[in-house]
């Protein structure tokens, strides 16, 4: 939660969790694989965000992701024909966290589209990359040689916050590159999990990268004889896939991810978002709607700049947490982005060991691998302080405990 300042959590005993992140979220102008632009023409992938009190009194009375999809694609379509765009591209819809969808038009039209009064604001689409970390555990490499052993390890992150405890019957929505969806150490809802990319990669839900199967390790490994063990161990975890086999995706798509998390999640739910790029109003404001029936925990960053600057680092609310990175003797992580606020915690990010992708484990860097050590705590329900965190830019206290 906004304006308490900087902590850090301890699970199950007082102490300070360290955030430190390696891996670099940047932004791209544009990627081989994943582009805004559409191959045929000069057109360019933008996201509108609607205030139309029609709709929003027919989103409330729907029920379900599905229904408040198609009433938002119904609506979208409208507006794209009162605006005279007959060749516009839709892509995504948003019934919850937005209402609005994302179009593929000309740039000559966006003047046409702005001018309808059911428009709030426009926002040209972004590409977003996750950067592979230095060194071994790249996301090409397929990682798999760390904590594989046949005895379970207690990775340091997990000690330094407290020990494990049993997530049994938790559930946490990783927005991210996937997950491992058959690996042994992770109990993944795969009913639920969810692909918003386009392609072959439209349906599948599984990780092809490795990192959001890290990270949802880190909140939930199975405390088993095998691999490593989670913050709350063996909670539900949904892979909610916005990233593609490079780390690779859009805004547009993020926000979808977002819609769905805020349209099926429950009270008592965690969605980790160790992702972003550069500011998004967009972003922001989905994060925000969201948060009010599911927590959000958000990594703040890599580019040891201010996290204000960043998407959805930035977002503010009772129910959002930013985190930075530390490594081991509460050391601050030089990379990691810092600023009160966003910041609010800071926790364990420097080699990280945790599951990977083709039921393997990796240890990497990263405010990427902070961000879930907080998840799993506040998926276990108890946050307090305890402690500071040496040579944080700000100078602020950081330290969390989880009681």
């Amino acid at each position: 939660m906004k304006n308490k300042g900087f902590k850090v959590i301890a699970l199950l005993c007082i102490g300070a969790l360290i955030f430190s992140c390696n891996d670099k979220l940047i932004t791209e102008d544009a990627n081989d694989e994943l582009q805004l632009k559409a191959a045929s023409s000069a057109k360019k992938s933008y996201i509108v965000v609607l205030n139309d009190a029609e709709l929003e009194n027919e989103l409330t009375i729907l029920k379900g992701y599905e229904k408040k999809q198609n009433a938002v694609k119904a609506k979208s379509q409208k507006i794209l024909t009162r605006a005279g765009i007959t060749d516009g591209e839709l892509g995504f819809t948003y019934g919850t966290a937005l209402k609005g969808f994302s179009v593929k038009i000309a740039p000559g039209q966006l003047k046409k589209l702005m001018a309808d009064p059911s428009i709030a604001y426009i926002e040209e689409d972004k590409v977003i990359a996750l950067a592979p970390p230095p060194g071994k555990g790249k996301p090409d490499n397929g990682g798999g040689d760390d904590g594989g052993s046949s005895s379970q390890t207690v990775p340091w992150g997990i000690t330094r916050v407290g020990g494990a405890a049993d997530g049994t019957g938790l559930r946490a929505w990783i927005i991210d590159s996937g997950i491992d969806l058959d690996h042994p150490d992770l109990n993944v809802n795969t009913s639920l999990s969810q692909s918003f990319l386009s392609g072959k990669d439209a349906n599948n839900p599984d990780d092809q990268n490795g990192h959001g199967t890290h990270v949802a390790g880190t909140v939930a490994a199975i405390d088993n004889n095998i691999g490593v063990v989670g913050v709350a161990a063996g909670a539900e975890v949904i892979s909610v896939r916005v990233l593609d086999r490079r780390g690779s995706g859009s805004y547009s798509g993020v926000i979808a991810g977002i819609d769905y998390v805020g349209t099926e999640g429950k009270a008592g739910d965690v969605a980790n978002m160790s992702l972003g790029g550069g500011f998004s109003q967009a972003v922001n404001d989905a994060v925000v709607a969201a948060s009010k029936n599911v927590i959000f925990v958000l990594a703040a960053g890599n580019e040891s700049t201010d996290a204000a600057s960043k998407s959805p680092a930035s977002a503010n609310g009772n129910n959002i947490y930013t985190i930075s990175a530390m490594g081991q003797g509460d050391n601050w992580a030089s990379f990691s982005n810092y600023g009160n606020p966003p910041v609010d915690y800071c926790a364990p990010g420097v080699g990280i060991n945790s599951t990977w992708k083709n039921g393997g484990y990796n240890s990497i860097s990263g405010t990427s691998m902070a961000a879930p050590h907080v998840a799993g705590i506040l998926l276990l329900g108890n946050l307090s302080s305890s402690g500071t965190v040496n040579g944080d830019p700000d100078g602020n206290p950081d330290p969390i405990a989880h009681l």
